[in-house]
């Protein structure tokens, strides 16, 4: 088992050691797990998405900025949340990261509750969104047990087709439809077919 704390990883992105320093030695008194990178570029070439995490940067640096990284974190379809630290005259440049999907912005110099509370926030949105990757990888793999067939009529019960049409749909007869669906339901442990939208449609299946 991993000893990592409970609470998540937080990597620091800054070419400033000393602010590097100074928010490693605050999240790690808060039991925050610390990863420190001195450039956007030696972050981008390590990061794991598959970790629950979040990320606080600075907007000015050597080399790849921070809006840089920003892009290239949302060409990569990364959910990872993102502070970004920024000097007064960087608030439009801020402004215009949180327009890009950044979380917040903090000035320098920081007050350390506003963020740590910044840093809370991030790991609850990392949480969920790394829920739902899970969610989705398990229903990935519960809808590959089908075969083409039985995926061809998952699709039509899940558009609300029923077994006469379903079976008009793909020239079968209404039995072997019958014997699909049991088949469908038994693969996918669905007792109902309130089950089976919920696990073909994932997110998007109706609310009860």
């Amino acid at each position: 088992m991993s000893l990592i704390p409970k609470k998540g990883t937080v990597y620091v992105v800054d070419d400033d050691e000393a602010v590097r320093d100074s928010l490693q030695w605050l999240l790690e008194g808060k039991d925050y797990r610390v990863r420190c990178y001195d450039s956007a570029e030696s972050f981008i070439s390590r990061y794991d998405p598959r970790e629950v995490a979040c990320l606080i940067a600075d907007i000015r640096m050597g080399g790849m900025t921070g809006l840089e990284l920003q892009d290239r974190l949302i060409e990569r379809k990364s959910p990872l949340p993102i502070v970004f630290i920024t000097g007064h005259g960087d608030v439009p440049m801020a402004v215009n990261t949180m327009k890009k999907g950044a979380m917040d912005f903090i000035q320098k110099p920081f007050k350390e509750e506003e963020l740590l509370g910044l840093v809370e926030r991030m790991l609850d949105q990392a949480r969920d969104a790394f829920a739902e990757y899970q969610s989705a990888a398990s229903r990935d793999a519960l809808l590959s047990k089908l075969t083409g067939r039985e995926a061809q009529v998952l699709e039509r019960i899940v558009a609300g087709r029923l077994n006469k049409q379903i079976a008009d749909d793909l020239g079968i007869s209404i039995k072997t439809v019958e014997a699909h669906r049991a088949n469908i339901m038994e693969k996918l442990n669905a007792n109902t077919v309130a089950d089976l939208l919920k696990i073909a449609l994932g997110q998007n299946a109706p609310k009860a």
